[in-house]
């Protein structure tokens, strides 16, 4: 199973991108999927997720108001994330993410609990 992440590039400080996550290739139904970020020199850190069935939203506090997560209800396994109000400390690697377990191990907010992984788009964000 693959993910496919897009949507990246370079932002302006108070400006807004949107990622787009969807799979390619072989599909599985997930049960929650999630948005994780790493900024060069850290680790990998949560920033947004989102229950399939509910569409129950989970976010970081640094970018919660800011950000969006949202699901496509005819594409299965298909996320966005819409942020807008960009900082320069959202500058990173944005990595999208599935869970295909029926019943939450870790929390989607554990980058333990998911099974597949995206390949990372870059957002820069200018000062």
């Amino acid at each position: 199973v693959q993910l496919q992440a897009s949507g990246g590039g370079l932002g302006q400080d108070g400006g807004s991108l949107r990622l787009s996550c969807a799979p390619s290739g072989r599909t599985v139904n997930s049960y929650g999927m999630g948005w994780f970020r790493q900024a060069p020199g850290k680790d990998r850190e949560f920033v947004a997720a989102i229950t399939w069935n509910s569409g129950r939203t989970y976010y970081a506090d640094s970018v919660r108001g800011r950000f969006t997560i949202s699901r496509d209800g005819a594409k299965r396994n298909t996320v966005y994330l819409q942020m807008n109000s960009l900082k320069p400390e959202d500058t990173g690697v944005y990595y999208c993410a599935a869970d295909a377990k029926k019943g939450f191990v870790y929390g989607l907010e554990s980058a333990e609990e998911y099974d597949y992984w995206g390949q990372g788009t870059q957002v820069t964000v200018s000062s």
